[in-house]
């Protein structure tokens, strides 16, 4: 029987073309997400296993009963994409259907003790994982990166301002 096939790490190679200053800051946060994505996987095990997963119990964790449609919203999604996610969360003991008061059909999601515990031991990972990858970057560079990708998104919220660009070229 063949061994379980290991999702490799992410390669890129480097680009021999100039790029401008925001397209370089878009290249590295994407290859910043794939390795984030693959150290993921690596680190929180089975039971943790899926972005989706992971965003929707700290999700409920963290801001308390939600319905399906309300997450799917938040995330940018079809409600019949968030409901397997849920349904299987329910199936596995960490998240439980309450009843809604708000809508008679809508049911709201909530987080178990045992989901509580695995957002838990989630969360100290990841604070272990930063502390030491993050150890040799200063404080003040990670401040500006953050404060850099949070302006870069925000411009891109504002829909008009890229949106325009196709329609005009410019």
């Amino acid at each position: 029987m063949a061994a379980p096939h290991k999702p490799r790490a992410p390669r890129r190679r480097p680009s021999r073309r100039k790029r401008q200053a925001t397209q370089e800051v878009v290249d590295e946060t994407i290859a910043l997400f794939r390795w984030l994505s693959w150290v993921s996987e690596q680190l929180y095990g089975d039971d943790a296993r899926g972005a989706a997963r992971r965003w929707v119990l700290r999700r409920l964790a963290r801001e308390g009963p939600q319905t399906v449609p309300q997450l799917a919203r938040t995330r940018r999604m079809q409600r019949q994409s968030m409901q397997p996610i849920v349904d299987a969360l329910v199936a596995d003991g960490l998240v439980r259907w309450r009843d809604n008061p708000a809508h008679a059909r809508s049911r709201l999601g909530a987080i178990t003790s045992g989901g509580e515990r695995l957002v838990d031991r989630l969360d100290d990972i990841d604070a272990r994982v930063l502390r030491a990858v993050g150890r040799d970057i200063p404080e003040a560079d990670l401040a500006c990166t953050a404060q850099t990708l949070r302006a870069l998104r925000e411009a891109f919220e504002l829909e008009p301002r890229w949106r325009r660009v196709l329609v005009t070229g410019d």
